[in-house]
């Protein structure tokens, strides 16, 4: 007997079942898009009810018509009208940004830096004003991006964003911008393997 106890179960089956001309590895991976999406999105956005999630995603038959068009095995317009491929699978397809982007601009941000510092008394430093904006674009990608959960994505923006620029700015206050050239460049190769460190596990632990 059909319940209505889990909704997300029953949209699933709505789209598999609709989706049955697929072929089965076809269907299973369409099945496990959507169940993904649903996943990150309920995590990224808690206060989203499961309702507008789904209705966002739009109507089963509209996603399976839409697949089956892609595929080339559906013939014809669906009960509503054909569907564009931008209709059924925007959200399940937000934010594909390839993971690797966030990853190399967060990582190339401080060698950036440090190669095209021109020093506190320049009147433009490139160094700091590009290595800023590599950095913070990096993590709004990061932020944005579908390929990890919200605990590895605030774990990667602290240990590649916060940690770093608060360790050089307590330098800068403690020794007034006045820090000897070794232990200076000790502490950013030290900050450099820490984010390469983690722009690796960040890689290593990516959703596919």
């Amino acid at each position: 007997m059909k319940t209505t106890a889990d909704p997300v179960r029953d949209y699933l089956s709505a789209v598999e079942r609709e989706s049955s001309a697929l072929p089965a590895d076809r269907r299973q991976e369409l099945v496990a898009d959507l169940a993904e999406h649903i996943e990150v999105t309920r995590a990224e956005r808690p206060d989203t009810t499961i309702a507008e999630v789904l209705a966002e995603l739009g109507d089963p038959r509209t996603i399976a018509a839409t697949a089956l068009a892609e595929t080339g095995t559906g013939t014809g317009p669906g009960p509503t009208g054909t569907p564009t491929r931008s209709d059924a699978h925007a959200p399940v397809r937000r934010g594909k940004v390839h993971p690797l982007v966030p990853l190399l601009m967060l990582t190339l941000s401080l060698p950036f830096t440090m190669v095209f510092d021109m020093g506190p008394d320049a009147a433009f430093n490139p160094g700091t004003v590009f290595g800023f904006l590599f950095r913070v674009t990096g993590a709004v990608l990061l932020c944005t991006s579908v390929h990890w959960t919200a605990v590895q994505k605030t774990t990667g923006v602290l240990l590649t964003v916060i940690v770093p620029i608060t360790f050089f700015v307590t330098i800068n206050l403690i020794t007034g911008h006045a820090t000897e050239e070794i232990p200076a460049l000790l502490s950013s190769l030290g900050i450099l393997a820490l984010i390469t460190g983690t722009a690796l596990w960040l890689w290593r632990t990516r959703r596919a």
